[in-house]
């Protein structure tokens, strides 16, 4: 019988099946950040237990630290919650990247970075968004406070019914200007915000074997996006190549890099038929995606009008966004673009975005920013004068943090101001209290940067 790259991984961890339904899963890797944890170590000290595999947890803050450099200021809930992270990392025995820290970033751009995200592992954070260390070949979840405090207790985890097996093969060759990003959005806007939900989905094919490391962990990163519990796809030589770099600390050298490549290299699907459901895309000819509501499922092509509503949902986004039917993408206004998030802060995406500002300049009237998903990050693009371009532009070059995906740590948006944003939610009130966001690409947002609309980066590149 045929099977699936996730009911392989899935099978070899789990420690036994549960009275009543469910299985208990091993652990590999548990990544922690300073929003979801703090009460999962009050639990822990309350019932006098230890974390029991403080070596397999990696601690970083990223959620709330001040991108611009300012100091911490513990009086506030973001200073707090840093503050609480540090004291239960130092009492716990578990490593922390915090502020400062050479190693810190974004907790899903650290892992992969630093050789902690491997092919074949089991890799959960209380965080939705740890589906992006599935591009690994990995099976990577978000789990709840009362989770994270089972597995640093139990390196273990309860989980419920197994999920299906959703393959998604996308075949075709993207064109110049056009992205990872732009894929995953596109099948979001084929699928619907809920269509992956019961799901964790495979993504395979042509345009997948080409893609960088850096888009296998956009397109993976949103698949949360469709309601999907993960996102997968299978290592390969590309995968292998990117964990053999000699940066990765934690990632397996020598004799130990070669039997972890001969032990998962079988961890793919042998055939489609095992997918217990299956979509195609076909990216040729895929043109830059923009989101224009309050789901990534609401998307057009960059030269697409805003459609007409299909049922309330639509209806409220629009109202909410300050649009009708009919507007045009490049009609839009924008106040502030923001370069940055789990799923657009790489080096690549950064190289990407600097293509197309480089001997250009900031629109008037426009808040510019990049935020590196990491110092690693950081540093190297200040090697390679990238920092240089995007400030000649008249961009706010920061420090390492998620910033202004998610508006909690000073990055916002003033009520009704409308951003073209690399990050993967255009949620109610994301980026601040009435606040209007547009998903788009590193490349877009640069071009957007450009002319302070909604643009195409084609012509820029």
């Amino acid at each position: 019988m045929s099977t699936t790259l996730f009911d392989k991984v899935w099978q070899r961890h789990v420690v036994t099946e549960l009275p009543g339904g469910g299985v208990l899963l091993y652990i590999d890797r548990h990544l922690v950040h300073e929003v979801t944890s703090p009460q999962a170590f009050d639990g822990l000290r309350e019932r006098n237990r230890k974390v029991r595999r403080p070596d397999l947890t990696f601690a970083t803050a990223d959620h709330n630290v001040p991108t611009d450099g300012r100091d911490i200021d513990e009086s506030t809930l973001s200073g707090k919650q840093l503050a609480a992270l540090r004291r239960n990392a130092e009492e716990f025995g578990v490593p922390l990247y915090g502020y400062g820290h050479e190693k810190q970033g974004i907790v899903h751009v650290i892992g992969p970075q630093l050789g902690i995200t491997l092919p074949g592992l089991t890799i959960v954070c209380g965080d939705s968004h740890t589906s992006t260390h599935g591009a690994f070949g990995a099976l990577a979840f978000g789990i709840g406070t009362t989770e994270v405090e089972h597995v640093l207790a139990t390196q273990t985890l309860r989980a419920g019914i197994k999920p299906r097996s959703l393959g998604i093969k996308i075949d075709g060759e993207l064109g110049h200007g056009v992205t990872a990003k732009d894929v995953i959005l596109a099948i979001i806007r084929k699928l619907g915000a809920g269509g992956g939900t019961g799901y964790v989905a495979e993504y395979y094919g042509s345009a997948i074997e080409k893609l960088p490391m850096s888009g296998r962990m956009t397109i993976c990163n949103m698949s949360i996006e469709m309601g999907a519990r993960a996102g997968m796809i299978a290592p390969d030589d590309i995968t292998f190549e990117y964990i053999a770099a000699e940066d990765r600390p934690f990632a397996p050298k020598g004799a130990a890099f070669d039997e972890m490549v001969a032990d998962t290299r079988f961890l793919r699907t042998e055939d489609a038929s095992a997918y217990d459901r299956h979509e195609v895309l076909d990216v040729h000819g895929l043109k830059p995606q923009v989101t224009w509501g309050t789901t990534p499922a609401m998307t057009v092509d960059i030269d697409q009008p805003v459609p007409d509503p299909k049922d309330p949902a639509e209806q409220r986004a629009l109202m909410y966004m300050g649009l009708k039917a009919g507007d045009v993408p490049a009609e839009l206004a924008i106040n502030t673009v923001f370069i940055g998030s789990c799923t657009n802060s790489r080096i690549e995406d950064l190289r990407q975005a600097a293509s197309v500002v480089k001997g250009r300049k900031v629109a008037s009237g426009v808040r510019a920013m990049v935020v590196p998903g990491s110092e690693a990050v950081k540093r190297i693009a200040e090697q390679e004068g990238l920092d240089n371009i995007f400030k000649e532009a008249g961009f706010e070059w920061h420090r390492a943090g998620c910033s202004m995906c998610l508006g909690m740590n000073g990055d916002i948006l003033r009520p009704m101001e409308r951003s073209a944003s690399t990050s993967n939610r255009p949620y109610e009130g994301r980026q601040g209290p009435g606040s209007r966001t547009h998903l788009v690409s590193p490349m877009t947002a640069a071009a957007t940067a450009l002319t302070g609309k909604l643009t195409d980066p084609r012509p820029y590149l």
